[in-house]
């Protein structure tokens, strides 16, 4: 199976990219973790991206704040797919990072969650590793149905709680 890349521009974004981790391993999905800087560490940015395909990686995550130009700049340089994630900042309550994440040239995508939406990330990638395996297709579906099943206990809890009153 391919690994998750799961790219970092800073420590500080672990809180928010902690909840992809924790969604891969959910899946069983092998992924390794990184910080490593757009701008502060371009040279390794583009290398690691260079490389990843062969290092075994079939997804890139890319969360970054602020101008989140890390997505970009791994895209620039691999074939693979890249997930962004614009992480909440407190001058822009993140709406800086989700332009700076979602808006790319073309010929250069970046596939984008919401702010801080590292699960949904995880999800997407796994998603995408799917396609040619059967077997994360079937955790996926069955993720489906329980979110459904979910849905259906609380719609019938809030119909029994409504006639309470």
């Amino acid at each position: 199976m391919k690994k998750v890349a799961v790219i970092m521009g800073s420590d500080s974004d672990f809180k928010v990219v902690q909840k992809a981790v924790l969604k891969l391993k959910e899946f069983n999905v092998p992924y390794e973790v990184r910080v490593i800087s757009a701008h502060r560490t371009p040279d390794e940015a583009a290398e690691f991206s260079k490389n990843a395909k062969d290092n075994g990686f079939g997804v890139i995550i890319a969360a970054a704040g602020m101008a989140a130009h890390l997505g970009g700049v791994l895209a620039a340089h691999t074939t693979l797919p890249i997930i962004g994630i614009p992480i909440k900042s407190a001058a822009f309550d993140g709406m800086d990072a989700l332009l700076a994440t979602v808006m790319m040239p073309p010929g250069v995508p970046v596939a984008t969650v919401g702010v801080d939406g590292a699960a949904n990330a995880a999800i997407l990638a796994v998603q995408m590793l799917a396609v040619g395996d059967d077997s994360l297709n079937e955790k996926l579906e069955a993720m489906k149905k329980s979110m459904a099943e979910g849905v259906r206990k609380k719609d019938e809890d809030i119909k029994r709680k409504a006639m309470e009153l």
